[in-house]
């Protein structure tokens, strides 16, 4: 591992935390290049919802590259691009009522938050935007700006502007939940608070410790917002694509967001695709207002295609994610009675799930003991004290209720031994 220390950046981060080489890679496995297998409840921090080298998507990107499908286009119309957006009407949108237009941006989740920040400040010619605390949408300027975590923040460099912070479900200290307050503000012309361009919220927070938000909490921010016409973005980037059991993580609220950002498992494969839908009426861009080199990869329109063909033209995966997302939950509060000392607590929702310590570096001690055991898993939240479960959605039982055996185990041993 010398050449990495010696030639990489400072910068990386996951492999200082699993400092072992890894070679190849099989459903829910990780495997090193001496075959120590490791299993995988990280899953590219959900860009694997469909495990590693799915053998479906993986035939179907083997067959386009054998037949020499065009491997780059920037937004010029090819074959895959249009199966993609065929697919993706026909198997998602339409079957949920939806209208949306896409919109490729880049690579990246990030890339998704800066074209729909970007798009709400044009269409409505506001500049602000308000977050949640606690919130993660990405490193770059404007994606930070509307983030939470202090450390992330830090790192820019510069100010970051124009963005309000608003209370999260569930904030310590708050007596009105966030929409509530929003609305407030808003209603009040001695408040302060300027009419935003738009709200960006997650629905699930992934990076800021796995809070849920509640379906009426949600139903709420999106009322508030209508009634002063700010725009409403969900940040499905992690959560989306069954995440937390439906496709989209802000299904079972009945609410229909003016933007929604997708990347990570849009692609299926762990390919780089970001999209942002909108609502045709908000489409005002002009073109190449917002462009780049890599704005939809050909291999990861095929591999995405077919992932929602294999997974997503019935609901058994929705059923499962679901059925098995309550038996993580009902394994970890199991964990929970096991240590009332310890104050544990329950956190997620489906395959996003998560186990909230009191003790400070506990969190990350399980998570040291568990890549240990052959288990890989990462904190999350600002002081680092959740441990994060993000299984990919077709992991077998016996892998899945080995590595919630593998949590139990650890977490006992770690409170045992800061007794």
């Amino acid at each position: 591992m010398t050449i990495h220390s010696d030639l990489e950046s400072e910068v990386r981060s996951y492999s200082r935390q699993w400092p072992v080489v890894f070679d190849r890679a099989e459903g829910s496995l990780l495997f090193t290049e001496d075959g120590q297998p490791y299993l995988d409840f990280f899953a590219g921090a959900g860009a694997l919802n469909y495990g590693h080298n799915n053998p479906v998507l993986k035939q179907a990107l083997l067959d386009y590259i054998a037949r020499d499908g065009v491997s780059h286009a920037l937004d010029m119309f090819t074959v895959a691009r249009r199966d993609f957006l065929e697919t993706f009407q026909n198997l998602v949108l339409m079957p949920r009522g939806l209208d949306y237009k896409m919109l490729f941006p880049g690579p990246g989740g990030a890339n998704a938050v800066e074209a729909a920040l970007k798009l709400a400040r044009r269409v409505t010619g506001r500049q602000s935007v308000v977050s949640f605390t606690n919130s993660f949408h990405g490193m770059t300027l404007g994606a930070l700006a509307v983030s939470g975590n202090v450390a992330k923040r830090a790192a820019a460099g510069v100010a970051l502007t124009l963005a309000t912070p608003m209370p999260y479900d569930g904030y310590p200290g708050v007596g009105e939940s966030g929409p509530r307050h929003l609305d407030r503000l808003l209603s009040d012309g001695g408040s302060g608070l300027d009419r935003p361009a738009a709200v960006i919220v997650e629905t699930v927070q992934g990076e800021g410790g796995l809070r849920a938000v509640g379906a009426e909490w949600l139903r709420d921010l999106a009322e508030v917002c209508k009634r002063h016409e700010v725009l409403l973005i969900v940040d499905d980037v992690q959560m989306g694509c069954g995440r937390t059991g439906t496709f989209f993580s802000f299904e079972d609220a009945g609410i229909t967001p003016d933007m929604v950002c997708l990347s990570k498992s849009i692609g299926g494969f762990g390919l780089p695709l970001a999209l942002t839908l909108i609502r045709p009426e908000l489409d005002v861009w002009k073109p190449g207002d917002h462009s780049g080199t890599f704005r939809g990869v050909s291999g990861s329109f095929v591999t995405g295609a077919e992932a929602l063909r294999a997974y997503w033209s019935d609901r058994l995966l929705e059923k499962s994610t679901r059925d098995r997302g309550e038996r993580i939950a009902t394994a970890l509060g199991a964990v929970v009675a096991e240590h009332p000392e310890a104050a544990l607590e329950v956190r997620g929702r489906g395959f996003a799930a998560g186990l909230r310590f009191t003790t400070p570096g506990a969190a990350r001690a399980v998570c040291a003991a568990a890549f240990g055991t052959g288990l890989l898993m990462e904190t999350s939240g600002a002081a680092g004290d959740v441990v994060k479960l993000l299984p990919p959605l077709t992991i077998s039982d016996d892998d899945l209720d080995e590595g919630l055996g593998i949590i139990r185990t650890c977490v006992s041993s770690v409170l045992a031994r800061r007794k």
